[in-house]
């Protein structure tokens, strides 16, 4: 705040600090809890802008149906392609075919995008983050397609395939949810 004071004929302008000590605490409360909230963000990926040329609802839908596209392929640890797929890379490649990066490992996946609390509905394309070893540092990562049902490359030996989350042992073991596609 300034105000103008006439001193042997001049005028001068003096600052009023009257009150700037609150100031200062409401700017400094503010600062710090914008830095909280944004350390409660979530880490997002780079994903192509599509000016509005897409129904971002229904490109979920078609990068499930893209993974859907792969049932019966073969497991293949590190596999990325139609030839052979682990569960990653099954995610990776059907995103890919929609021009989307995401990352490629499955820890990565598990923190890609944003989450979605567990009383929020999924949508078609979202990523489900399995915990498969139960205190060891397995996670495996699946792409929901739809009415309660997910596909996923699942392990050495089998194929890609659909599954349900009503079965009992995908139910115990899901932790995580998140979403690519807004």
């Amino acid at each position: 705040m300034i105000y103008h004071a006439e001193m042997e004929g001049r005028v001068v302008k003096q600052w009023v600090v009257m009150g700037s000590a609150c100031r200062f605490m409401a700017l400094a409360g503010l600062l710090c809890l914008a830095l909280l909230l944004s350390g409660c963000g979530t880490t997002y990926i780079s994903a192509p802008d599509y000016g509005g040329r897409y129904d971002t609802s229904s490109l979920g839908a078609r990068v499930a149906q893209t993974a859907r596209s792969q049932i019966g392929a073969h497991y293949r640890l590190g596999g990325t392609t139609p030839k052979g797929f682990d569960c990653s890379g099954l995610i990776w490649w059907a995103y890919r075919q929609h021009g989307i990066n995401v990352p490629r490992v499955t820890d990565a996946q598990a923190k890609a995008g944003y989450g979605v609390g567990r009383g929020i509905a999924m949508r078609p394309g979202d990523i489900l983050v399995f915990d498969t070893n139960r205190g060891r540092t397995g996670l495996h990562t699946a792409l929901y397609t739809g009415n309660g049902r997910f596909v996923h490359s699942p392990t050495s030996g089998k194929r890609v395939r659909e599954d349900s989350l009503a079965q009992e042992y995908w139910k115990k073991r899901l932790i995580r949810i998140r979403r690519i596609v807004r």
